[in-house]
């Protein structure tokens, strides 16, 4: 089997699997141990800040370690047992213990995937690449959502436990099974890889995220986050508040959104490389506030298939950028798994305060004027976007001197196929540099 079709059974494994139980954890709690929506609200907020807090220091984990398939199978059975744990679990602390577990296995999975494609396939290819794992990502999450919307019915909430231990355990054996070699370390941080007695030193990890960059990038997606986090759940509130069925509906808008994820996460992974980074950015942020204003003026549940579709697009858009970018911030610094981590977690804040503020939003303003008002967050996220320069221009190089994509490859060097066996492409990628060096001392 070839290496990349282990990481796209990784990607669909892992899809669902990242946020917990998520949803279904509320809905659990209420019919098997009575809780109020006051004490569920409790353990989401203080698992969720906990985990946010460890998103850096769990990338930073994964820069130093370097053993990422091991990191995704230790991650995924934290997942497993954090689950498993939550199936006779009543009293309070046993819940928050169990989540806590489960969650921060979802938080360790992120970077240790892109570390994992990193190490396989190499700087040049890794927009591509991160479309198509972000396109299996959703596409493991709409499996799931669909199998647990029709088997809910015969077997009730506990089938999401059930589906997500199938999952995890799926994803350990995947993880494993990943061949050794096809991972190469130094690849995987931007460091020489026909010269494994060169060790250079790791980046300062300070020096590194303020990066006055990074910084807008992080900013920028606080922003988007604080806009976005929200507005699903608010559009399901609109809709009970009208007499429709707001869960239902709610069901159908995720379906909707993931499906939509699919082929833009696999657009965006290409357009990455014809139009850059920055491209990508601007799209998600500009699409974010029409979906406010279709949410904020359309009240008829069918139409508002056109705001998720719109969320689709941005939050497909976003998915594969933003992993993107911080690589090409800190490529060659030993701390992009770091850098992306620190990012997640002010990505996070923004998405965690969502929930708070489009709540009171909704109270005090309307729906209408609720949905008008986080527009404004989206629309300084576009503003912080067009402050953010290109970080790796089209057939141009990234601030290591890497090459930006496989596009525009040096004259007479041809880059390795997609497919091509991890040795050959290993061997490719320090004749595209010796040629680029050659070219520059020309």
């Amino acid at each position: 089997m070839n290496p990349t079709t282990h990481l796209a059974l990784i990607n669909v494994f892992v899809g669902d699997i990242q946020g917990g139980l998520g949803p279904f954890l509320g809905t659990w709690l209420a019919q098997a141990a009575k809780w109020g929506p006051s004490e569920v609200g409790l353990v989401t907020t203080i698992v969720g800040f906990a985990t946010l807090g460890l998103s850096g220091p769990l990338g930073a984990l994964v820069d130093r370690l370097g053993r990422p398939r091991m990191l995704i199978a230790a991650a995924c059975a934290a997942i497993l047992l954090g689950t498993l744990l939550l199936l006779p679990a009543r009293a309070f602390m046993t819940v928050l213990a169990a989540q806590f577990i489960a969650a921060v296995g979802g938080t360790l999975v992120v970077p240790a995937v892109t570390a994992l494609t990193l190490g396989m396939v190499g700087k040049q290819a890794f927009p591509k690449q991160q479309g198509r794992n972000q396109a299996w990502n959703h596409v493991g999450i709409l499996g799931a959502a669909l199998a647990i919307s029709f088997g809910t019915p015969y077997m009730g909430p506990s089938i999401a436990f059930w589906i997500l231990g199938g999952l995890s355990a799926c994803a350990i054996v995947a993880a494993l099974t990943t061949p050794k070699q096809a991972y190469n370390g130094r690849r995987a941080v931007g460091w020489k890889e026909d010269d494994p007695d060169d060790k250079p030193e790791r980046s300062g990890i300070l020096k590194v995220l303020s990066d006055r960059r990074l910084l807008i990038l992080s900013a920028a997606l606080a922003l988007f986050n604080l806009a976005n986090g929200s507005m699903l759940s608010l559009v399901g509130q609109k809709l009970v508040a009208a007499g429709e069925d707001g869960t239902g509906w709610t069901a159908r808008y995720v379906i909707v959104a993931q499906a939509v994820m699919i082929p833009v996460a696999l657009f965006a992974g290409s357009l990455a490389d014809r139009r850059g980074r920055r491209q990508l950015l601007l799209v998600a942020c500009a699409v974010l506030p029409a979906r406010a204003l279709l949410s904020a003026f359309l009240s008829d549940p069918y139409w508002l298939i056109l705001a998720e579709v719109l969320d689709g697009v941005a939050s497909g858009v976003i998915g594969v950028a933003v992993p993107v970018v911080v690589a090409d911030l800190t490529w060659g610094s030993g701390r992009t798994q770091t850098a992306l981590g620190t990012v997640a977690a002010v990505q996070g804040v923004g998405g965690a305060l969502s929930g708070w503020v489009g709540g009171l939003l909704a109270l005090h303003l309307g729906w209408t004027w609720a949905f008008l008002a986080l527009a404004v967050p989206a629309g300084l996220a576009l503003m912080m976007a067009l402050w953010l320069e290109e970080t790796c221009a089209p057939g141009g190089q990234d601030g290591a001197g890497a090459a930006c994509s496989q596009s525009n490859p040096p004259e007479g060097d041809d880059p390795p196929e997609d497919d091509a066996p991890p040795e050959e492409a290993g061997e490719a990628e320090p004749r595209r540099r010796g040629a680029m060096e050659a070219s520059a001392r020309s």
